[in-house]
């Protein structure tokens, strides 16, 4: 086990791409010190560890830095061989499970982010949250095929897709209350339906989730400001 001195993270508790670190060091129990920055005044620290995008999460390791939340679960999968392999050893398997983890970033989750711009009325949110749910479909075929029947992506264990995609549940857990309308349909994906229950439960994941009412207060303050800001536009 590294001890805390060594090993870093840079973060912000409801980032789900720190998040994903989180449960990555969790899962090869890797001590660390968890550094929270305030990312309207970043500090020295982060500017200098990331001076290219100026962005969480980052990992210093042993002085060193790795920015990128893709990057930094590969690397911590590597640096830290002790404990569960969270990519597969096979080379194809391996591939595949990278090219949906860009699937999930680059595709599924733009889809996510359009609730913070679409039009607030009843009709619009329901076309979006149909089109996230469409985008898992996909995902519940991959599943099928990596689990071998077991419990996750990576079999008996979390995996590299597991991480991936499952640092936003409790982004969707929320977003579902909020909104009153499942995403995480169980009559088109009830395979990634029941996958969700045990991943949120895993022991390595409980730890590095911030609770949802968290969640929940950041969407009813991102509701307030945008409808302030309609306002004081309809006024002038």
């Amino acid at each position: 086990m590294a001890a805390s001195s060594d090993v870093k993270l840079l973060g912000s508790r409801l980032s789900p791409f720190v998040n994903r670190v989180q449960i990555a060091l969790n899962l090869k129990s890797v001590d660390h010190e968890f550094i929270l920055e305030n990312l309207q005044a970043k500090s020295e620290l982060l500017l200098k560890s990331n001076p290219i995008h100026k962005k969480v999460p980052v990992l210093i390791h042993n002085h060193k830095s790795i920015c990128e939340s893709l990057v930094i679960v590969q690397y911590i999968d590597e640096a830290f061989p002790d404990g569960p392999s969270i990519l597969p050893s096979n080379p194809f398997d391996r591939s595949t499970a990278r090219f949906w983890a860009a699937y999930i970033d680059d595709k599924w989750f733009p889809v996510f982010r359009m609730l913070a711009d679409v039009k607030q009325d009843e009709e619009s949110r329901a076309a979006v949250l149909e089109k996230m749910t469409e985008g898992l479909v996909p995902l519940e075929d991959v599943f099928l095929k990596f689990s071998n029947g077991k419990g996750f992506f990576g079999g008996d264990t979390l995996g590299y897709i597991d991480i991936v995609l499952g640092c936003y549940l409790r982004g969707i857990n929320a977003t579902e209350i909020h909104l009153g309308r499942k995403i995480l349909d169980e009559t088109k994906i009830p395979a990634l339906a029941e996958w969700a229950r045990r991943f949120i439960s895993h022991e390595a994941v409980k730890g590095a989730f911030p609770e949802t009412e968290e969640f929940l207060n950041l969407f009813k303050t991102m509701e307030s400001a945008k409808a302030a800001a309609a306002e004081s536009e309809a006024s002038n």
